[in-house]
């Protein structure tokens, strides 16, 4: 007999309950509608795991911790303000693009991956949710950011979990608009990693605005998000090749 979805997830309502005491915990509301669009999200990421690998963490507490509220932490109206244009880099399943997108549906935003059947997935979740404010794109950030419809065009530029943050830097800076920031959120060594990221910032014509020590609801580990603001434009030479990015940090 097939399993139904019901066999390995939990009920909307449990899930939605959960969200709504996590979001309590780090001080957002949650509308009745978010929550469902949250609950449906979850749903397709479980379904669709069963034969694409996009998430270790299947437990729906810690889906809505791990996944949903870490990605909402890097949320600020003072930084996403109205109308924001927003890439999302190294987006995967979908964060912190897609709880970005259910809780602001004003802003612009582009899930941005180098896998096309990521990209897929995501872009059921955006049908399904009629997420008429999110839309993909498929490519390698080292590419992408010397097109003109890219480089410099972003208000805001997010990434979870994706590089060291020297690394990082020249990725996501040279998409982001003089005066705009890349919002990069990180683990626990991120301490470390803003120190050994000061000389790159400086060559890419960015630095560090805030630095925001993250505790999640029920969990310990130590993180952070880390708001860079672009002060002036970013050289063209940056990003370099692959090759040389990886063998040669700035």
């Amino acid at each position: 007999m097939k399993a139904s979805v019901s066999d390995y997830v939990v009920e909307q309502d449990v899930f939605i309950a959960d969200m709504l005491a996590q979001m309590e915990g780090i001080g957002l509301p949650l509308t009745d509608a978010q929550g469902r669009d949250f609950y449906t999200y979850y749903v397709h990421l479980i379904k669709t795991n069963a034969h694409m690998n996009l998430t270790a963490i299947t437990d729906a507490h810690e889906v809505v911790v791990k996944h949903m509220i870490d990605s909402l932490s890097c949320y600020d109206p003072a930084y996403f303000f109205e109308g924001a244009r927003l890439l999302d880099v190294g987006t995967g399943a979908g964060f912190p693009g897609i709880p970005l997108a259910i809780y602001r549906r004003d802003l612009e935003i582009t899930l941005f991956d180098s896998l096309q059947k990521r990209l897929r997935f995501l872009q059921d979740v955006i049908d399904m949710l009629n997420l008429t404010n999110v839309t993909t794109l498929h490519g390698r950030a080292e590419d992408m950011s010397h097109q003109m419809e890219h480089r410099e065009r972003y208000d805001l530029v997010t990434s979870r979990a994706v590089a060291r943050l020297p690394i990082l830097a020249e990725w996501t800076l040279p998409y982001v608009k003089v005066g705009g920031y890349c919002i990069a959120l990180k683990g626990a060594i991120y301490e470390e990693e803003v120190e050994e990221s000061q000389r790159a910032l400086s060559m890419l014509g960015g630095a560090v605005r805030e630095i925001r020590p993250i505790t999640l609801p029920t969990i310990s580990d130590k993180r952070a998000v880390v708001y860079l603001e672009k002060q002036r434009k970013t050289p063209t030479n940056y990003p370099r090749k692959p090759k040389d990015i990886k063998a040669r940090p700035l």
